[in-house]
């Protein structure tokens, strides 16, 4: 069994006034916020709420779909439907986490009031940082903690979420995209992700690796990753705990204009990319929820009409 000195839980309170922020990098939030990476200070490194033990506690109250993991040699480029599967139990995993070359993901660990306290204060920072750019509402937040092995990649992807990654525990390197630039993340790719696969439809390009952006993670820093941004990450040769504070927008109309340039691409036309002309993004998106609100409308009907 693995055994942990843990160093000195530090309270949150111990920086920044109280706040899990540094007020004094509020400009930087202003200035990129959904747009551009920039990395970040946080009073949570080596907190105790992420210690192992803490940790398989937490996973006790955790539903099956609630955690990922899996073990094994993983390349920056790999497709993560063709990552293989593992025998061990979440127990397993964490109690050999210094060797099993794993990557455990606990999702909505905001179950716990403990994290949900941390995730909605530390929104609630981003917030007042970011000012009126911060949506009035959000769709759905979350807070994801990953557990990772020593030297374990996490391969290349991108994620819907609007992400503020919080580095707990150990070190550990994170190579981000611009999600702008086209020749690293085509439009085809975006409009996959949003209609087909979007763990998969991000492709590595290893001639563009060099135009990723690195960022060191140490306890006590942190990264922002907005929508869409390409990335992945390679672990030091240590245990690592990340905290990730995460939201959806509650606005469907960037992805409905991606499905529906999807399915335009599919038919043979070169679809106008969305920001090019107000009007037709919002013809795209209105048609879109229109008709995928009466598909969930005809599968419910259906439903009932099956015989009893």
């Amino acid at each position: 069994m693995l055994h942990l000195i843990a160093e000195p839980p530090v309270s949150s309170t111990q920086f920044f006034g109280g706040s899990l922020l540094d007020h004094s990098e509020a400009n930087a939030y202003r200035a990129n916020f959904n747009r551009a990476s920039f990395q970040f200070a946080h009073s949570l490194a080596n907190h105790e709420l992420f210690e192992l033990p803490r940790l398989l506690e937490l996973t006790r109250l955790m539903k099956s779909g609630d955690m990922y993991f899996n073990a094994g040699d993983v390349k920056e480029g790999q497709r993560w439907d063709a990552i293989a599967p593992t025998d061990l139990t979440i127990d397993e995993i964490i109690d050999r986490i210094e060797t099993a070359g794993a990557w455990l993901l606990i999702k909505r660990a905001h179950r716990d009031p403990r994290y949900e306290k941390l995730l909605d204060e530390g929104l609630a920072e981003v917030q007042r940082f970011v000012g009126d750019k911060f949506p009035t509402r959000i769709k759905k937040s979350d807070a994801l903690i990953f557990i990772t092995s020593p030297n374990r990649v996490t391969p290349y992807h991108i994620d819907r979420e609007c992400n503020f990654l919080m580095q707990i525990r150990g070190e550990k390197t994170i190579c981000l995209q611009d999600r702008y630039d086209r020749e690293v993340l085509p439009e085809r790719e975006i409009e996959n992700f949003w209609t087909i696969d979007n763990m998969n439809s991000a492709v590595f390009k290893e001639e563009y690796r060099s135009r990723a952006t690195k960022y060191q993670l140490r306890p006590g820093t942190g990264v922002h990753i907005p929508v869409n941004a390409p990335h992945w990450v390679k672990n030091d040769g240590n245990i690592s705990v990340t905290l990730a504070l995460t939201f959806q927008f509650p606005d469907t109309a960037l992805g409905n204009v991606y499905r529906w340039n999807h399915y335009l691409r599919k038919a043979g036309f070169t679809p106008t990319p969305p920001g090019r002309s107000k009007i037709r993004d919002f013809a795209k998106s209105w048609s879109m929820e229109a008709a995928m609100t009466t598909r969930r409308l005809l599968k419910r009907l259906r439903g009932k009409e099956q015989p009893r």
